[in-house]
């Protein structure tokens, strides 16, 4: 197996868009654009996948995963709304994220809520994530190592990679179910408020 610490490296968990990346003027699409490609561009799997696209943000627009732009001109809260979104697509449906960030946006809007404080806790968290990876990520590897042990075969170190894979995979799986189930609570809440 490939050393994990170079995998690890190359993902570049820490990346991030922080509260001082974002300009306190409002960017043109293409500034948005550039600003997530310089972010993001090392967390690529490969050259060809993008970060962000115009029809990506377009899209998020008219889905209403944020409150609509001005002079065609996003904001602070524009950008931390479609970095949210950046993160959670990877996981959640399209649907899901507008469900989840439907209050969010009602809150910016209506009530003049602080939502670079409320970011600057989702960024503190993600951190604290992040680190608590890195040593669960020595357990798994410790797990599969010592499951492979009794298995004496030629391939160990492939086979160490499937089982690794296999283990990352339904942890992933397992925090993407818990992760739908408190957005369908959230559904659920609004729905009983609406009635």
């Amino acid at each position: 197996m490939k050393n994990i610490q170079d995998i690890l490296n190359q993902l570049e968990l820490e990346s991030h868009i922080s509260l001082n990346d974002i300009p306190e003027i409002d960017l043109y699409m293409d500034q948005v654009i550039q600003l997530f490609e310089n972010k993001f561009n090392g967390t690529k799997r490969n050259e060809e996948e993008k970060v962000l696209t115009k029809t990506m943000v377009n899209n998020y627009a008219k889905g209403k995963l944020f409150f609509p732009i001005k002079n065609k001109k996003y904001s602070k809260e524009h950008l931390i709304l479609i970095s949210l979104i950046y993160q959670l697509k990877g996981v959640l449906s399209i649907n899901d994220i507008k469900e989840l960030l439907e209050g969010l946006n009602r809150k910016v809007v209506e009530e003049e809520f602080r939502l670079d404080d409320f970011y600057n806790s989702v960024l503190t968290v993600n951190t604290k994530n992040v680190e608590n990876f890195y040593e669960e990520i020595k357990e798994h590897i410790k797990d599969v190592k010592e499951e492979m042990q009794a298995l004496e075969d030629r391939d160990q170190s492939y086979l160490e990679q499937v089982l690794l894979i296999a283990s990352l995979v339904q942890m992933s799986n397992v925090y993407r179910r818990t992760a739908e189930k408190l957005v369908d609570e959230i559904i659920g809440e609004k729905e009983g408020k609406d009635e």
